[in-house]
Order: structure tokens, then C-alpha cells, then sequence
């Protein structure tokens, strides 16, 4: 496994503004895990964004587990972006 693999980690949030909750945790792993997520997500053209600080904050969080509230705000900050780049406002 190279350096790049082993240290490539990726996390995919849920979140449906109608439901009233929380953002969920849907996937999240290291090295090719982690790529395999990115992969998909492109294939499905879901805006990443990248934010290693925010992925390993969230690494902890089990799968379809709501984010914990200490991560609302930078987690609403990511909603925010790819909500603008959805919308062509990047």
C-alpha cells in the first residue's frame, strides 16, 4: 500500500434539508476504500469537496449515524458549498 493510499480517507454525508435531521455519515474508509467512494460519487455527479480536517473530524462517526452537533457548523459550511456549486456558483 503506498503512502497516498494509507493516509486517503473519505467520508459520504446524507443530508435532506425536508427531513429535519441531522446530517448522516453513509460511508467512510481509508485508502482504496476511500477512492471507491470518491469513484462513485463521481460516477453519480455528487459534488466532493475536500476538506481533510472535516473527514477526520467525522472518521468516528459510525455509518448512518447523525454528525455530532460540535460538527454542525463546519458540516453546514460544506452544505453551503456544494449547494452554490450545484448551482453553478463556484
Amino acid at each position: 500500500m503506498s503512502r497516498r493510499e494509507k493516509d486517503a480517507f473519505a467520508v459520504a454525508l446524507e443530508y435532506d434539508a425536508s427531513a429535519r435531521e441531522a446530517p448522516r455519515v453513509t460511508a467512510r474508509g481509508y485508502g482504496a476504500i476511500a477512492e471507491q467512494i470518491v469513484a462513485v460519487a463521481e460516477e453519480h455527479g455528487i459534488i466532493i469537496e475536500s476538506n481533510p480536517v472535516l473527514a477526520e473530524a467525522l472518521s468516528g462517526v459510525e455509518l448512518d449515524d447523525e454528525i455530532p452537533i460540535e460538527l454542525y457548523e463546519a458540516v453546514a459550511e460544506v452544505i453551503a458549498f456544494v449547494l452554490r456549486a450545484g448551482a453553478g456558483g463556484r
